[in-house]
């Protein structure tokens, strides 16, 4: 409970405060950080929301209530007592912003909130629960240790991301039920939250996904066997993140295999790879190869042609 009181002190004692999420950002990225702008603004703090990138975040999390005043920078606002960075695994995942915001931790002013296995804890002050669910559980718990009113705007922010990072609940300890439970007592109408931020797509990226999903192979690692997904750059570009990103749950448990692999080309040569395992620790894999996560799901940026990136991963497994 300490690093909960740290972040408590460092949030009720700065008068402005910058909040940062992740690059390609997920519902409890979005969700995390409007949740905490409103909070903050509860509290009368002066607050901004900033994610270090230019691309448009995903159509379907504009649905989350405030995601549209997280504005997309390629700088670091300046002026605010505070940095917070909500759900970043790392400091490379805030993008444009890595570099000040290094700057910013070595003066002592940026606050960590995530809840990533392989963290290394890279604010001056960090609260990093690794057993909770969703950085927006780890948010709750903060809101009531400040005497937060969660209201049904907050309550939508903070369920879409546990929502969606527990995969609509079908991982996580007996605690997240109480959340959600609690979180609906605010009246969210949670099958729309679910329609918006899941199950709605388009034709042309179902398409996509249909010529993604063609392409499926099956990859022997040693004794490990691993369902692959390759999404080539002329395939994937143009869509949506969130219909990008759903590909990976179509090899998460494909029978007969131990792991599922999707390989996201970012631009020629470079890709974003997901990890899902209910076997093998992924975030094992991931931080052998540069990046990070949780044991059931983790993911790494690679380099190479697609022969040369599914080999790499293929020895890191052995």
């Amino acid at each position: 409970m300490a690093a909960y009181r740290h972040a408590v002190n460092a949030l009720s004692e700065a008068s402005s405060i910058c909040v940062i999420t992740h690059l390609r950002p997920d519902a409890d990225a979005i969700g995390s950080a409007a949740s905490l702008l409103l909070a903050l603004r509860q509290r009368g703090k002066e607050v901004c929301a900033v994610i270090g990138q230019d691309r448009q975040i995903s159509r379907n999390l504009k649905s989350i209530p405030t995601a549209g005043e997280v504005a997309l920078v390629r700088e670091l606002p300046k002026g605010y007592d505070l940095y917070v960075t909500v759900d970043c695994g790392s400091i490379d995942r805030t993008g444009f912003l890595a570099g000040e915001l290094k700057e910013v931790a070595e003066a002592g002013r940026l606050l960590c909130i995530d809840h990533h296995a392989s963290n290394p804890g890279f604010g001056s002050m960090n609260l990093v629960d690794k057993d909770a669910e969703s950085t927006t559980m780890v948010l709750m718990d903060v809101f009531d240790m400040m005497s937060v009113q969660i209201d049904r705007v907050i309550a939508h922010c903070l369920y879409a991301g546990l929502m969606t990072d527990t995969g609509s609940f079908r991982w996580g300890r007996p605690v997240m039920h109480d959340a959600a439970a609690r979180l609906m007592q605010y009246g969210l109408d949670t099958k729309k939250i679910a329609e918006q931020l899941l199950d709605s797509t388009t034709s042309h990226d179902l398409q996509m996904v249909g010529r993604v999903l063609s392409g499926l192979q099956i990859v022997e690692a040693g004794k490990i066997r691993m369902g692959v997904l390759i999404g080539h750059l002329d395939i994937i570009g143009g869509h949506s993140d969130s219909a990008v990103e759903s590909l990976v749950d179509f090899v998460r448990a494909l029978e007969g295999t131990d792991m599922g692999v999707v390989f996201k080309e970012q631009a020629p040569g470079i890709w974003a790879v997901s990890l899902r395992s209910s076997a093998i620790d992924c975030s094992e894999i991931a931080l052998s190869m540069g990046g990070g996560g949780h044991v059931p799901a983790a993911g790494y940026t690679a380099q190479g042609t697609p022969e040369e990136i599914v080999e790499q991963l293929v020895e890191a497994v052995r």
